[in-house]
């Protein structure tokens, strides 16, 4: 099949999550055979419209006001004459572009929210209802954020929820690493709201236990006095940001994973630390889907204030420690891309 991904940024960009989820998927998809066009912002340093990385060509938009970035993007697809066009939500003009170029070159439009729809102005709303009326398949990653699509009056059997994929192989393959008992992953932000955790921490000091945080960000010194203030820095270890590799080894070593995020999408980590054989404990918030994975599952808990996640720190400490749970396979990155081709090839007109 011909694919173009339509999006004002990628992974080259600056990576997030809903970006890597992108590449993720274009890349694999073009790994598998599929031509895929990845229609975007300019990222590289040349005077060349395309540029070609892992199989994948990007086709750069210049720069323009709404209007104008919209036609150019249409008329990047009706050059490409994709099978399916794939847009990224939450961007009005690029939506509104690659609608239109799905329209005029009789491809299948697929409309991906990773995050629910944001608040936009009149014409980035009319253009929003127009894409999500028309479009084939709307699909999120979580229910959390299904929900948030579908009050926008989008029908029911039009929206998909697919699950970002993990590397089941390498999560079975590499070796766990020393770190904490208890660990914990995310940017060290406002949201991260790791003063839940901590103050958990300092009620169960009467365990014998140690904590590692993983992540960087604007609130890490805060919550490295916390730490000390509370006591338990002795036992609580901040070691930064690590490359995935890293993080799935030191979640083989733990024994509990805990969530504590106030707004998450989509709990990646979460996912990987479940697939590594981690017990975890979510603490549920209303803008985070990450209780949407341990609420079926024996080794999950979750919890609502301090006091509660202590309880489940101790329950957890009861439990079989493991370094991997087959219970995930069907998390595998192959699963993942075989749940967009069936759309795919659905769309395909």
């Amino acid at each position: 099949m011909r694919l173009a991904f339509v999006a004002s940024r990628t992974i080259h960009h600056g990576e997030r999550d809903a970006t890597a989820r992108r590449h993720r998927l274009a890349t694999a998809a073009a790994n598998r055979g599929h031509d895929v066009t990845y229609i975007t912002s300019k990222w590289w340093q040349s005077d060349f419209d395309t540029f070609e990385q892992d199989d994948v060509t990007y086709y750069a938009v210049p720069d323009g006001n709404a209007l104008l970035t919209a036609g150019r993007i249409a008329k990047a697809i009706r050059e490409r004459r994709p099978d399916v066009v794939h847009a990224a939500g939450g961007e009005p003009t690029w939506v509104a572009g690659a609608h239109l170029g799905a329209t005029i070159s009789g491809a299948g439009f697929l409309l991906d929210y990773y995050e629910p729809p944001a608040r936009t102005g009149a014409v980035g709303g009319w253009f929003r209802r127009r894409a999500l009326s028309s479009a084939g398949a709307v699909v999120t990653p979580s229910e959390t954020v299904e929900t948030a699509v579908r009050e926008l009056g989008v029908a029911d059997d039009h929206v998909r929820v697919i699950p970002t994929g993990i590397d089941i192989g390498a999560i079975r393959d590499i070796e766990p690493s020393s770190g904490g008992d208890i660990v914990f992953s995310r940017r060290l932000d406002e949201g991260a709201n790791l003063e839940t955790l901590l103050l958990a921490l300092a009620e169960f000091r009467e365990y014998d236990w140690t904590a590692t945080i993983i992540g960087d960000g604007p609130r890490k010194r805060a919550y490295e006095r916390q730490a000390s203030d509370l006591r338990i820095d002795d036992r609580v270890e901040f070691v930064g940001d690590r490359p995935v590799e890293e993080r799935i080894a030191l979640f083989k070593n733990a024994h509990v994973y805990v969530h504590t995020a106030e707004y998450t999408p989509f709990a990646h980590d979460l996912l990987r630390a479940l697939a590594s054989g981690c017990i975890s404990i979510v603490e549920y918030h209303e803008a985070s889907s990450a209780h949407e994975l341990v609420v079926h599952e024996d080794r999950g808990f979750t919890a609502t204030s301090p006091e509660e996640l202590t309880e489940r720190l101790a329950t957890a400490g009861e439990l079989e420690a493991k370094s991997f749970d087959e219970n995930f396979t069907d998390y595998d990155d192959q699963a993942f891309l075989e749940r967009y081709l069936d759309i795919y090839r659905r769309l395909r007109r």
